[in-house]
């Protein structure tokens, strides 16, 4: 039985803790066996599962009420323990439609925003580019004004439902300022025509992934979101409310890791006793709870901070550095004590392996982390140097 002590910590409400007892009961009915061979099929499925459950709405915000930051962490988390894929479906449903969320005009948030709460309609989020990554600064994709129409060229890749989604939140230089002040964010219907998907994209987890090609794609002005040259804000605010819970999913492959790590230690004869009794194993065992609750701590902490609308730039970024770095740690030491099981394919250790290994990397990778951190520690040292030298 795994252990949700964690859920009485002064960072939640009580509604928190009722909404993680029944998405696990309803996780283990309707998600965990959804491990077919083909990926796309799997997801559409699992997104129309979490819209009829009435789960996506946690994941986009109402017309009174804003995100919850905690809710959609402990949705990520429970649902990552259940079906990595499941985890993304949610993910992917938010941050897709999380910029019409923040910044989308009354008829945006009307036309797109119930579908994806139905989970009738399949969204994604645009940003990454062949030489813009980390740097958002050096895109490429140009949309151009014209009469009452965006023509967008160029192109994006690592976009995550690429190929599936209904319609894309797609980021494109429009020239107001040099630099990231001269980026402008736009819905993308799929079948816009000169809107194609150039490549599907394999990786070590499948997962929906392409590389889309614009050219002398015709968007009307209508269907940009925000402000002109305000992209970049943008698409900063959706990262901030879902990188936080990039640290839960995280969270939610180490606990099912630990959990698996525990139930066989305890479990496995070896030299007329258990695995668990040898003081290796249990240092071992010591380490990976240790590694999870800090990391818990790290997340609900900056989870809780924004919900109290307080600014959680450097927050998030320790909590998602410590908790993908962690998860990985704490997964290939469960691999390792399940020994030859542990690399065996469609074993629950070996899944693991593979789903953790790309949260290192996106919606910021842990050196990115790093020089956010270091960034807003500097910035808040002048700061404080500067007030105490009036």
């Amino acid at each position: 039985m795994a252990d949700k002590s964690y859920l009485s910590w002064p960072f939640f409400d009580g509604r928190h803790a009722d909404l993680e007892t029944a998405l696990d009961r309803w996780a283990f009915d309707h998600v965990r066996g959804v491990h077919g061979h083909d990926v796309d099929a799997d997801c559409r499925q699992l997104v129309r599962l979490l819209g009829e459950g009435g789960w996506l709405r946690h994941a986009i915000a109402g017309e009174s009420e804003a995100i919850d930051t905690r809710a959609i962490c402990l949705i990520r988390e429970t649902l990552a323990r259940h079906n990595g894929l499941a985890d993304f479906a949610f993910a992917m449903q938010g941050l897709g439609s999380g910029a019409i969320s923040l910044f989308g005009s009354e008829a945006q948030r009307e036309r797109y925003l119930p579908r994806v709460a139905r989970g009738e309609a399949i969204a994604a989020f645009a940003l990454s580019e062949p030489g813009a990554g980390s740097d958002v600064a050096a895109m490429q994709c140009a949309a151009r004004l014209d009469g009452d129409a965006y023509v967008l060229d160029g192109e994006k890749t690592w976009i995550s439902n690429g190929g599936i989604a209904d319609f894309y939140v797609v980021f494109a230089r429009t020239g107001e300022a040099p630099g990231a002040r001269g980026i402008s964010a736009f819905i993308v219907d799929a079948g816009t025509p000169g809107f194609d998907i150039a490549e599907r994209i394999e990786v070590i987890a499948p997962h929906p992934l392409a590389r889309l090609r614009f050219d002398g794609c015709r968007v009307p002005a209508a269907q940009r979101i925000g402000a002109a040259g305000q992209g970049f804000k943008v698409a900063m605010a959706t990262l901030d409310v879902f990188r936080t819970s990039v640290a839960a999913a995280a969270l939610g492959f180490a606990r099912r890791a630990f959990d698996e790590a525990l139930a066989h230690a305890t479990s496995r004869q070896m030299f007329g006793q258990t695995l668990a009794d040898f003081q290796l194993t249990q240092a071992k065992l010591a380490e990976m709870a240790t590694r999870i609750d800090a990391s818990a701590l790290l997340t609900y902490r900056a989870a809780w901070q924004r919900d109290q609308g307080r600014k959680v730039t450097k927050e998030a970024a320790m909590a998602k550095m410590t908790a993908t770095e962690s998860a990985q740690q704490v997964i290939d030491a469960a691999v390792q004590m399940f020994g030859g099981l542990g690399v065996m394919s469609g074993h629950p250790a070996e899944q693991l392996y593979r789903e953790i290994r790309a949260l290192r990397i996106y919606e910021g990778a842990t050196e990115v982390q790093q020089l956010i951190i270091a960034r807003e520690l500097l910035r808040d040292c002048v700061s404080k140097s500067e007030e105490d030298s009036k």
